[in-house]
């Protein structure tokens, strides 16, 4: 083989190579939006690739644990190898978008929250107060709950539509009545559409936010959140969006999306 074909050769190798590692990725980011797996057909139409190649990329990633069998028989799962990658990694989503966050509460003057959600609630684990001398301070360590505010209502709209009825009824036991239920899922549709959630006055009076939420490598639900004093945050509310979605183009390569 001459020095020509022998280049030609390796680089037609390293851009298979590569190929083959991005459409894995792709399978991998598919699985991660459905808690209750995927089948193959569904793989293939999420991901754009026939089927019989989704079948081979699912094949090995099954030989490394990375995807496994679904409990209901149907379908794969992400498997146990991903979330000890992911322990391994040690990632620190509050070192990580520190930063941003600063950068939010600079930008707007307004105070700017990190919260996860766990046990139904959304708790509060990082926050920049901001440089108004009016503004709406939160603790971390504080619950907040998932219906009523802008940083609940953004994690909800990331989940299916049964599991956010499930959440809103532990929540409000008998509130979460038929009428609630639809006035919600209403929400939560224009919430995805629009890539953000708002809480006017509706979990403390005086205080409205604007919020947009995302998943970890881990598969944890995040939100970001701006309050603000309700009559500021109506004179500036198209400019405090606009602030927090451009923060949001940002999210995925801060936290390894």
């Amino acid at each position: 083989m001459s020095d020509t074909s022998a280049v030609e050769h390796e680089a037609a190798d390293r851009n298979g190579g590569i190929q083959v590692i991005a459409r894995a990725a792709a399978v991998l980011r598919a699985l991660k939006t459905s808690r209750n797996g995927l089948s193959l057909a569904q793989i293939a139409e999420r991901v754009g690739l026939p089927r019989s190649t989704v079948q081979r990329i699912v094949n090995a990633l099954q030989d490394e644990r990375l995807v496994i069998a679904s409990s209901t028989g149907v379908g794969f799962r992400l498997g146990p190898e991903l979330h000890a990658l992911a322990e391994a990694a040690h990632y620190n989503v509050v070192d990580g978008l520190r930063p941003l966050l600063q950068s939010l509460a600079a930008q707007t003057g307004e105070t700017v929250d990190l919260a996860v959600l766990r046990g139904g609630q959304m708790i509060f684990i990082d926050q920049v107060a901001g440089t108004q001398r009016l503004r709406a301070v939160s603790s971390v360590g504080d619950a907040f709950p998932l219906t009523d505010t802008a940083n609940g209502k953004a994690c909800l709209s990331l989940m299916d539509d049964a599991e956010i009825k499930r959440l809103a009824q532990a929540e409000l036991g008998s509130r979460a009545n038929a009428g609630f239920l639809k006035r919600l899922m209403a929400e939560i549709a224009s919430i995805r559409e629009s890539g953000h959630a708002l809480d006017l006055d509706e979990h403390t009076a005086g205080i409205s936010a604007v919020g947009i939420a995302f998943r970890d490598v881990r598969g944890d639900c995040h939100a970001i959140s701006i309050p603000a004093p309700s009559a500021r945050f109506a004179e500036n509310r198209a400019g405090l969006i606009a602030a927090l979605m451009r923060a949001k183009g940002q999210i995925p390569d801060i936290v390894g999306m």
